[in-house]
């Protein structure tokens, strides 16, 4: 008997634009099969998952098109960091 794959327990989608926006905000958040179409969609557009539980767990109390509080900055702006320096070293030089 196979295993079914484990759905996500929970899944927040951020964006941040400097240009239109003070700090990033959660587009999208989900739970299940919501939140496994949220990483679907993630993976066909090549958007970097990063699994932190605890910090999911804190961006999912926001409503949806809402900035994160400045008491997430730190923390969103490290992954954030880790995102663009990412993206930088993979891109075509």
């Amino acid at each position: 008997m196979e295993d079914k794959p484990q759905l996500p327990k929970r899944v927040v989608a951020l964006r941040y634009d400097a240009s239109s926006s003070e700090a990033p905000r959660v587009i999208a958040k989900g739970q299940r099969l919501i939140a496994e179409r949220i990483l679907e969609l993630a993976r066909e557009h090549n958007i970097h998952v990063h699994e932190d539980p605890v910090l999911v767990g804190l961006l999912a109390k926001i409503d949806v098109n809402s900035e994160i509080p400045p008491d997430l900055y730190k923390a969103v702006a490290e992954v954030l960091s880790f995102v663009y320096r990412l993206n930088k070293r993979l891109s075509p030089k």
